[in-house]
């Protein structure tokens, strides 16, 4: 298309302006190509967030030949000085009455518009819009600096500011213009129209002078054009300042949405952003019908679009203008954007820290001394095969300009180990020797026959990507930010979006559907759409999540309810993934110097974090040159922590253990290089009879089942075992072909010597990446390993590109390099044809032997210091998964006592006089930690007048909530004597009515002495309450739960759907009435295994039907996979089992 009338929108907003824009850059970038114009300015509201999304859709663009300039901006939040409002904000926080709550900022402003289109009162809110564009380099560095500084702490209340003296400092490079109705000029026609004309000319005339003094000609003013009356009172007053002062004027579209048809799209996800929040009166609570309804239109417009709204709305509000004046703004922003803003794309220099390579030594000359320098601190010098391979990796590392990378891991590496545990290795690293010699990984992968080309190619283009395992990543960044500071390590940003079952249930609210209705839909749509997107993908086994598109396929009701609500589903259509706050990723940084004036760093809750994100999902980071650092937790490395602290106070004597001391045991006693990985002791102990306590890795019954029947003897079986253990291996049954073939490995036919020993320790299966590319390259004719991994890749691609023709020349060189070894043609086939089943199943070895070495430490652990290991298996599993764990703690025969004022601590603690584990204090709910200082400071308490009447205790800390919790908890049982007549006695007397003397205590005692003690169901209640812990043990006797195992009824966790029998224990019932008033019950059950399961009963009669609470029951019980578990007769099919 072809406009008569050039224009370029400078002025755009994304849906990085949360809650405000729509669309993301390139639903923008796209219109605006498709409706004729050439460039499109980004200004979101005080971020840059959407620049990578910009950049690189724009690239995309190039590449298809399309003549597409991004224009990076931003339109900032600006205040005259930032140092004056800190002043004035610091007497209003001076003034306040009473305590207030810290507020803490969010990276995501969701910009109040019409807030800005009035006077200023609320000092704390006060802000003006102005947009800036960078118009090279310097200036969208400058830019990146300016954005940085707004969301530094001193600056970020509410909104992140910027100032005169911020754009002083920094402005070249940069254009300005002034933006909306919540400009700085139109501020100045709010803040002094009610004075008169003369007035808001005098302040605009004073703002315009303030900013041509920093920026010269490069600060326009700026019309809009739309119905609202005031716009033309601030043209008018504008376009006079102008004529006063020389300046230039543009007009602006102000775009919030990337297509004209969705404007009221938009407005609903204004409205979705005042959700859960005090919506301002202005705020419409109907969404306009049609276009004409609207004061404004803000796509992205072309120059005769913006002729028109200018004609439109001056015209409809009565206002007249110089047409060729206003024509010259409109085609004024085609100049800026062509002739003052160059065309670039940011600069993508790799940017990773210099402080970790040492004076007079280039990065590659640091890494090549320090990997030799490991190699002989691991005695690895005069081993066969070491010093070539580390020589070979070392060539391909400085090839590519990656040893400042390796660098930078080694650094991170030294500081995690000097306060925490890590991993062996996640991921490909772990095929890595210079990884291993620079101790960022833990195994030897020579040793385990893990390749380098499979973490790191020759032909590759991607920097490495090596995941690092610590106990706890958040105290590691912490350390980190603090030695290397905030500018230098920064957390890297999450991006959270508006999902499917969110969307339906507010739109439909907004609408007014009934919830109900709502609801049916919400519950099991993901349920109907589960099985069929699993079958259509061919998945028989293993967790699937459908995506967007799938659930609205294979959902009926979902279906149904769209089709009766069709602008709902067009709602749902153009909001889903649309940003609705920000979080941080779980452990990706990013460490290089300066980066404050790199990139627009943001802050959320107190936290700098990066604007872009790196994930499965976007790749944002690397493309602009920042590298992504993974420090990730896993919870069994504190639970080895704990194990080794508990193992250090009963055998070695040593009281409080250090970290240092915890990592002098392990690395005498637990590091893979030390430990011995073949004792068959901890095979058959915990991977053959299934004891499986917090062993990483097999916490599921389904891992466990597979692996007491393949009966792992070495980390190779372990780690085929968790290899096959995955949707695709499952659907293929290969774990029920490998159990065959480990238990006849003489059965086992291999057509060539070479496929011998690359797949004899997978028992003649290709269960590893590594094994596809080794084959290829033992086989192939000149076959390279980098090509046998870039085969591994290929395979699991379609189509007839690029990636084709790879795959076909791989493939000649395959079947010629078989037939030169003896191999048929029709065999060399087939072997083919089973890489190309197997690449879409096949698991990274690196990945699967190191974290399978950790899984047999923790089962060392478990096997030779079993009661030490079980202590931090409690310590660390999170609340939601303690009942389960305590059940499995109970059944290795291990006793679980409540806790103890004298004998629980701060984490669970061991009693070797009742072979049990105490229940710390901590894991008590109301109690306070400053009340659990007081009590371990100053106990043993042998009476109750202890612990009310000692002078050193602090009662403030102890108060009287504490006494209150301690005792229902039972925490205080061993203080009840015989004065009292029962726990409710005690309670009384000592916790609800607190005695401050002996005096009140002993009138205590005889005023409360009626009340006894607490019933059997208030017990439980208090200690499920209290503890998290439903005392299972207490309802279902050892005898019984034989009795159920003789019976072959199993528990509600294990319900046999042939079956359909099984036993539970009912902790609640809820009643409740069908649409035709009729009764039924909702019971709230829980088995030995802590499986918590909902059971709906229909038909019930409340005159006939009585739900026995925390009592055992046998059950026949239907299963549907929308619905779960039900019954038809509560009276029938429901049996109360008495407990002897």
């Amino acid at each position: 298309m072809s406009n008569q009338i050039k224009f370029v929108g400078l002025h755009a907003h994304s849906v990085f302006s949360v809650f405000d824009g729509l669309g993301y850059p390139q639903d923008h970038i796209d219109y605006a190509v498709e409706n004729g114009m050439d460039a499109l300015a980004l200004t979101d509201h005080g971020n840059m967030n959407g620049l990578a999304y910009q950049v690189l859709h724009s690239k995309k663009l190039q590449k298809e030949g399309k003549d597409f300039k991004p224009i990076y901006g931003i339109e900032g939040y600006f205040i005259d000085s930032v140092a004056k409002w800190k002043e004035e904000k610091a007497e209003i926080d001076k003034n306040k009455k009473g305590r207030k709550k810290k507020e803490l900022n969010s990276a995501v402003v969701i910009e109040d518009e019409e807030a800005t289109k009035r006077q200023e009162k609320n000092v704390l809110n006060r802000r003006a819009h102005l947009v800036l564009l960078a118009q090279n380099q310097t200036g969208l560095n400058n830019l990146f600096t300016i954005v940085s500084k707004s969301f530094d702490p001193n600056n970020f209340y509410r909104y992140p500011r910027i100032d005169y003296d911020m754009l002083r400092e920094h402005n070249e490079g940069i254009i300005v213009s002034s933006a909306c109705m919540g400009g700085p000029l139109s501020k100045d026609y709010w803040n002094n129209r009610e004075e008169g004309d003369d007035a808001v000319q005098g302040a605009m005339v004073e703002t315009i002078e303030n900013f041509t003094s920093i920026f010269g000609d490069r600060f326009y003013g700026e019309l809009q054009w739309n119905s609202i009356p005031e716009q033309h009172e601030i043209n008018k007053h504008i376009i006079r300042a102008a004529e006063k002062t020389n300046i230039k004027l543009v007009s602006t579209a102000d775009s919030h949405y990337p297509r004209p048809e969705l404007f009221k799209d938009r407005e609903l996800y204004k409205q979705l952003g005042w959700l859960g929040k005090s919506k301002p009166d202005y705020a419409e609570s109907t969404l306009p019908e049609s276009r004409e309804e609207l004061k404004y239109e803000l796509y992205p417009k072309n120059g005769n679009q913006m002729w028109e709204s200018y004609k439109t709305y001056s015209e409809k509000c009565g206002v007249d203008y110089d047409d060729d004046f206003i024509r010259e703004t409109i085609e004024r922003t085609y100049e800026i954007a062509h002739s003052r803003v160059e065309s670039f794309y940011p600069d993508a220099t790799v940017r990773l820290p210099d402080f970790v390579v040492p004076n007079g030594k280039s990065a590659d000359e640091a890494l090549r001394d320090l990997c030799f320098e490991g190699l002989d601190e691991k005695g690895l010098v005069t081993k066969d095969g070491y010093s070539d391979r580390l020589r070979e990796e070392l060539e391909v590392i400085e090839d590519r300009g990656f040893s400042k990378y390796f660098l930078t891991m080694k650094a991170v590496a030294d500081e995690a180990t000097k306060t925490q545990l890590v991993g062996a290795g996640r991921g490909s690293a772990a095929g890595s020797l210079v990884a291993y010699v620079l101790n960022i990984t833990g195994i030897d992968p020579i040793e385990y026959g893990l390749l380098f080309s499979r973490f790191l190619r020759r032909d590759a283009v991607d920097y490495p990507d090596i995941d690092y395992d610590v106990a706890d990543p958040m105290v590691l960044k912490e350390i980190l930010i603090e030695k290397w500071g905030k500018d230098t390590v920064v957390p890297i940003s999450n991006y959270n979006t508006l999902q499917l079952r969110s969307l339906i249930k507010d739109i439909s609210k907004f609408y007014g559907v009934d919830f109900s209705e709502v609801n049916k839909v919400t519950s099991v749509m993901i349920k109907e759409a589960t099985p069929i997107a699993k079958k259509a993908h061919g998945i028989t086994a293993g967790v699937y999540a459908p995506t967007f598109e799938e659930v609205k396929e294979y959902s009926v009701t979902l279906k149904q309810f769209l089709n009766k609500y069709p602008h709902i589903a067009t709602h749902v259509d153009n909001l889903y993934g649309q940003v609705r706050s920000i979080s941080r990723h779980a452990g990706g940084v990013v460490i290089a110097d300066g980066l404050n004036n790199h990139m627009p760093l943001i802050n959320s809750g107190g936290v700098q974090q990066t604007p872009w994100s790196e994930g499965q999902n976007v790749r944002h980071l690397e493309p602009l040159g920042f590298i992504k650092f993974d420090i990730l937790g896993l919870a069994s490395l504190r639970m080895v922590e704990g194990a080794v602290s508990h193992i250090l106070r009963r055998h070695h004597g040593v009281e409080n253990p250090s970290f240092d001391d915890i990592k002098k045991w392990y690395d005498e006693n637990l590091e893979p290089n030390v430990l011995n990985l073949n004792d068959q002791k901890v095979y058959k102990n915990v991977f053959h009879r299934g004891k499986w306590a917090g062993v990483f890795q097999f916490t599921e019954k389904g891992a466990q089942g597979f692996c007491r029947k393949a009966k792992p003897t070495s980390i190779i079986d372990i780690s085929a075992i968790t290899s096959i253990y995955r949707p695709g291996p499952l659907s293929a049954k290969v774990h029920n072909h490998y159990v065959a073939a480990k238990r006849n490995p003489k059965g086992v036919k291999y057509i060539h010597p070479l496929v011998k020993e690359v797949t004899k320790e997978t028992h003649g299966f290709l269960i590893f990446q590594e094994q596809i590319a080794l084959l290829a390259h033992k086989l192939g004719k000149d076959l390279s390993l980098d090509e046998g991994n870039m085969l591994r890749k290929l395979l699991t691609k379609k189509g007839t590109g690029k990636g084709h023709e790879k795959k076909d020349a791989i493939y000649k060189k395959f079947i010629e390099g078989c037939v030169d070894k003896r191999i048929s043609e029709e065999d060399a086939n087939k072997l083919w044809q089973t890489f190309e089943y197997f690449s879409g199943y096949g698991f990274n070895k690196s990945h699967a032997v190191s974290y399978s070495i950790l899984s047999y430490q923790c089962a060392h652990l478990l096997t030779y210091y079993p009661v030490e290991w079980l202590a931090a298996f409690l310590d660390k599993e999170p609340e939601g998964r303690k009942e389960r764990a305590i059940n499995i703690v109970r059944s290795l025969g291990y006793r679980v006592e409540r806790p103890n004022i004298n004998e629980s601590g701060q984490v669970w603690e061991i009693s070797d006089e009742k072979k049990a584990l105490v229940q710390p204090l901590t894991s008590i709910k109301g109690l306070g930690d400053k009340a659990v200082e007081q009590i371990l400071q100053h106990r043993p308490f042998n009476t109750v007048e202890e612990l009310l009447f000692n002078e050193d205790i602090v009662y403030s800390k102890l108060n009287k909530k504490a006494l209150d919790v301690l005792t229902r908890s039972g925490a205080l049982n061993s203080l009840v004597d015989d004065r009292f007549s029962g726990l409710k006695h005690f309670w009384s007397a000592v916790a609800v009515d607190r005695p401050k003397k002996e005096k009140n205590l002993l009138d205590n005692i005889e005023t409360y002495e009626p009340e006894g003690d607490f019933n059997k169901a208030e017990k439980m209640a208090f200690l499920t309450e209290l503890t998290g812990i439903y005392p299972v043990g207490e309802v279902v006797s050892d005898k019984l739960l034989k009795k159920f195992d003789k019976l072959k009824v199993p528990p509600i966790g294990e319900y046999d759907r042939d079956l359909r029998l099984c036993w539970f224990i009912i902790r609640e019932v809820l009643e409740k009435k069908t649409k035709t008033g009729k009764d039924y019950w909702i019971l709230k059950t829980i088995d030995n295994q802590s499986n918590q399961v909902d059971i709906k009963c229909w038909g019930v009669d409340p005159q006939l039907d009585y739900a026995k609470i925390n009592v055992p029951c046998m059950a026949k019980l239907d299963y549907n996979d929308t619905w779960g578990f039900s019954t038809r007769s509560f009276r029938r099919n429901i049996k109360f089992v008495e407990i002897n």
